[in-house]
């Protein structure tokens, strides 16, 4: 079970970048298609609530390929302070 978390996290590292690439390709594709105003502030209202989710989705995923989460607590007694 660690390995599949340590490769998942792999995925997850690798899935960050390419939403920020496929968020900004497609509000660039929409504000051509129609260049005003309000599309502009809603797709940049979108991508920057967007990024600081996809940098979380990367720093999960390295913490779980470094095996940060190879031993989970099952009580909050295993907890350390």
């Amino acid at each position: 079970m660690n390995n599949i978390k340590r490769y998942a996290g792999i995925i997850w590292i690798v899935l960050g970048p390419l939403a920020i690439y496929y968020l900004i390709k497609t509000a660039a594709a929409e504000i051509a298609k129609k260049p005003v105003i309000d599309t502009k502030i809603q797709w940049a209202v979108f991508i920057t609530v967007f990024i600081p989710i996809a940098f979380g989705m990367m720093l999960f995923g390295y913490f779980a390929f470094k095996g940060d989460y190879d031993h989970l607590p099952e009580s909050s007694a295993e907890i350390e302070d």
